[in-house]
């Protein structure tokens, strides 16, 4: 037997003492005792020295204050929403600039869709005297051109533009439809597996919009019932599942001053993808991203005119994951991108038109994000994995893929945002044990001034009882795991103690992340404090910032490696002297709810209780662009859909069983649950449920939260 290897990282020893108390779960989700302070619409201003942010003034009113970088001096009120509205008080969501920041777009009064969209009012401000010069009502998606003379925004499903100077609106568009014809937005399954919503670019001069035309007429559709009124009312919308039909997509350019479309020949079908759209430099180019369907090979395709051509494409034995990072240079003659093709997400110098100069970046290391590319000093800035896989730390290169540097020093996660001129930044860091922390660094990363430290958040936590969170590495079916342990401050090593796993799972995820955690880790250190329970979260195979073949080696059979993983990290654990092996448990969300049933199952001589909260249950019911990414059709690997799908064994299950979901998830759908109860029913297995009517996938609002984790505690105190 191989020992656990011990301890790497202790990234806060909190301990106990006779002035802290528990944790209640009234303090978690009944007050705002565990948020930290924020920064909000943080936008840097062109003169490189100063900055804006979303404040509210002495009256309560919405303002953009501008403030000095170095001093931090407010330098004047940028916008007063008191002056827009005539006095009301109206709080804005958001605000964008034009390029000159001359103009301002305030969109407000929003109501969410889904994940990422929303449909809202917007007001256009000049900013030099506070003169409202356009606005419309309960629009998608309202955006300035760069010169801040049009707005596009989408309505009815079709796209249309508003004149600044003239007030005038044009309809470019005119045969939208709801669940049928879209312009200028994207469906339901590009939203939420793209991570997109708006589905329309403006070109860099102005005078051009690139869109997407979605025809999703012959993609099925799914319902869900909203209750409330005497006769519930049915919610249609159109879903497509593994291996049905798709929208069939098109692009379009509009010529945005006389509102005529052409029609790009891209090889419109359903079984190809159009993930994404953007503009080059050159106001007459346009880049469009192709997928094949089973997304193992991707095509940039450049086009001029009608004329496209193809610039680069990718391949993978697995699949290609779709981002942003494809960076135009001001050049106007070189495109930098990132690619997995050696093994590792990395960035790569490529001439416009495809050939790859050579690779910026390389190593046993991810570059998760891209921060910032200075045109004027040919350097990039980013974050990666180098120093370890559950941190992340800010680096400089420069485009020859020399003079790399490491900025940051401090153990935890890392982020920034750069002045104009990258002569600043502001840098964000976090612990798991360390909330936000905002400095103002230069281009030395020296700290010029403390914006926020969250010094009230920081007292507010000393009065309470916290545990040690640990930080370390399992030995696993051949693999390292990463893994993190939460003890109770008062741990004992004589005693033994039961074990609640954490577990998300998913392809690309990671749980096991020296970052600030928010409500649950409060949760889990109320458990571990007042209950005396050990709390464990391990990232399995198949999770993110360790190299494609760590992540990509779950294809086709999405759930038994993780599951594997999950059930030797559980036995393994129960083998240290305090943990009793009598006593685990795991819970889980979305796809950790998904995880958490089929550990139950597959691990019924390990576990003995789980929650899933909004669980996938069979993969045949969840939508095509996610499963088919990781597990291809399922008329070609029907055993890999099955032999993983939690409502297949529930004959399996021994121990308590709590499953929970919201009737209104436009997501994971309600069905899931439905089908694994009625498995659960057919097989004559005890379960516990919980549904919360009309709520979507996050379960939230009002007491909803208090609510479901007051259940989840009761259950989790009453099986283990």
């Amino acid at each position: 037997m191989r020992n656990i290897v011990l301890f790497i990282l202790v990234v806060c020893s909190f301990g106990a003492n006779s002035q802290t108390r528990n944790i209640e779960l009234t303090d978690i989700w009944a007050s705002s005792t565990f948020y930290p302070k924020t920064i909000s619409g943080f936008v840097n201003l062109n003169d490189g020295k100063s900055y804006c942010i979303q404040e509210k003034d002495e009256d309560g009113f919405d303002v953009i204050n501008q403030y000095d970088y170095i001093s931090g001096k407010k330098v004047k009120e940028l916008m007063n929403a008191k002056n827009v509205f005539n006095g009301q008080k109206v709080g804005f969501s958001s605000y964008t600039f034009n390029d000159d920041q001359s103009k301002v777009l305030l969109y407000y009064n929003s109501k969410s869709i889904y994940r990422h969209s929303s449909r809202g009012d917007f007001v256009v401000v000049s900013l030099a005297n506070n003169a409202l010069l356009g606005k419309a009502e309960q629009v998608r998606y309202p955006t300035m051109n760069p010169s801040g003379k049009m707005v596009a925004y989408v309505k009815g499903n079709n796209l249309y533009t508003l004149n600044l100077a003239k007030g005038k609106t044009k309809q470019i568009t005119k045969d939208g439809e709801y669940n049928a014809i879209i312009n200028g937005a994207v469906d339901w399954v590009y939203e939420e597996e793209f991570g997109m919503s708006r589905g329309f670019e403006w070109n860099t001069d102005g005078t051009k919009l690139a869109y997407f035309r979605f025809d999703e007429s012959a993609v099925k559709q799914w319902q869900m019932t909203t209750y409330g009124d005497l006769y519930p009312e049915q919610y249609k919308f159109k879903y497509p599942k593994a291996g049905e039909a798709n929208s069939v997509v098109d692009v379009y350019i509009a010529d945005a001053a006389k509102g005529k479309s052409t029609k790009l020949e891209l090889g419109s079908e359903n079984d190809q993808y159009l993930p994404r759209i953007k503009w080059t430099t050159d106001p007459n180019v346009l880049s469009v991203k192709r997928l094949n369907r089973l997304q193992n090979k991707w095509e940039l395709l450049m086009v001029t005119g009608t004329s496209v051509e193809q610039s680069l494409e990718e391949t993978s034995k697995y699949y290609v994951d779709i981002t942003d990072d494809i960076f135009f240079l001001k050049d106007g003659k070189h495109m930098i991108v990132s690619s997995e093709s050696d093994g590792h997400k990395h960035l790569y110098f490529h001439k416009l038109d495809g050939p790859q100069i050579y690779q910026i970046t390389k190593g046993d290391w991810e570059v998760e994000k891209v921060l910032g590319i200075d045109n004027a000093n040919e350097k990039i800035y980013f974050t990666s994995t180098e120093v370890a896989s559950t941190e992340r730390h800010i680096y400089s290169i420069d485009f020859l893929g020399k003079n790399k540097t490491r900025l940051t020093t401090e153990s935890g996660w890392h982020t920034a945002k750069f002045s104009k001129d990258y002569s600043l930044a502001l840098h964000s860091y976090t612990s798991a044990t360390v909330p936000h922390q905002y400095t103002i660094k230069n281009s030395e990363w020296q700290t010029q001034r403390v914006v926020e430290d969250n010094e009230d958040f920081t007292k507010r936590n000393a009065d309470f009882t916290l545990g040690d969170i640990t930080f370390s590495t399992l030995p696993i079916n051949g693999q390292e795991l990463n893994y993190w342990m939460i003890k109770p401050a008062n741990f004992d090593s004589a005693k033994k103690y039961p074990m609640l796993m954490h577990v998300y799972g998913g392809p690309g995820s990671q749980t096991v992340k020296n970052s600030f955690g928010y409500s649950n880790f409060y949760w889990h250190q109320m458990l571990a404090n007042k209950h005396d329970m050990i709390i464990v979260s391990v990232d399995n195979r198949g999770t993110g910032a360790r190299g494609e073949e760590f992540k990509k080696m779950t294809y086709k059979q999405l759930g038994k490696y993780e599951t594997e993983d999950q059930i030797g990290a559980a036995k393994t654990l129960a083998r240290l002297a305090y943990v009793d092996q009598d006593r685990i448990g795991i819970w889980g969300w979305s796809y950790g709810g998904y995880m958490s049933s089929l550990a139950l199952a597959k691990g019924n001589d390990v576990f003995k209780m789980a929650i899933a909260i909004a669980p996938v249950t069979n993969w045949r019911f969840y939508d095509n662009i996610y499963t088919e990414r990781y597990m291809a059709l399922p008329q070609d690997n029907g055993s890999g859909y099955d032999d993983n799908s939690p409502i297949n064994f529930v004959k399996d299950i021994k121990g308590k069983y709590l499953i929970v979901h919201g009737t209104g998830d436009d997501n994971v759908h309600f069905e899931n649950s439905v089908m694994m109860v009625n498995e659960l029913i057919k097989n004559n297995i005890p379960f516990d449920s919980e549904y919360y009517p009309n709520k979507n996938h996050g379960i939230y609002g009002g007491y909803t939260r208090l609510h479901l984790y007051t259940k989840m505690t009761n259950f989790v105190l009453e099986n283990l």
